[in-house]
């Protein structure tokens, strides 16, 4: 019991290791089709302060469903997940005729 529970310690701590590195630890990413890039960088030549965000609101608008996700998984995983199971077999014969 107390190696699963060392076991899912070190699991946890690897996949929260994981997420903080490469959230933190990330190229520039570019989240825009060529024609969106090529506006928004026409509009802040121009002037434009709107479209100064439109990468950030794109890459928001791409992680959001992920997010919802991961977190409605680990809801479902630990609410239905079942512990300490004692399961009893007869140990009788099965007749079949």
């Amino acid at each position: 019991m107390k190696k699963e529970i060392k076991r899912m310690k070190k699991r946890i701590a690897f996949i929260l290791s994981f997420f903080v590195l490469t959230t933190f630890i990330s190229p520039k990413v570019e989240a825009q089709c060529s024609m969106c890039t090529i506006n928004a960088e026409q509009g802040v030549k121009n002037g434009n302060t709107q479209t100064a965000g439109l990468n950030t609101g794109v890459l928001y608008l791409l992680a959001i469903p992920y997010l919802l996700a991961t977190v409605v998984g680990i809801i479902w995983y630990k609410k239905y997940r079942k512990k300490n199971i004692d399961i009893r077999v007869k140990t009788s014969r099965i007749h079949l005729n």
